[in-house]
């Protein structure tokens, strides 16, 4: 996924069907600098994890 499209999805008040690993996610934040993004399994908010933006899939 790239940078702009993480940051409207993280931005946006509609939730967007995202996944990492195929499990579904919410991107919580993205880090410009280090192409990453902040995300948490939905539902799992304790699971936050940093993952790199190309390894986020839009559905």
């Amino acid at each position: 996924m790239n940078k702009q499209r993480a940051q409207e999805i993280a931005s946006s008040p509609v939730m967007a069907n995202v996944t990492y690993d195929g499990v579904p996610i919410y991107i919580q934040h993205v880090d410009e600098q280090g192409e990453t993004a902040r995300i948490y399994p939905l539902g799992q908010p304790e699971n936050e994890q940093q993952v790199s933006l190309n390894s986020l899939v839009e559905q």
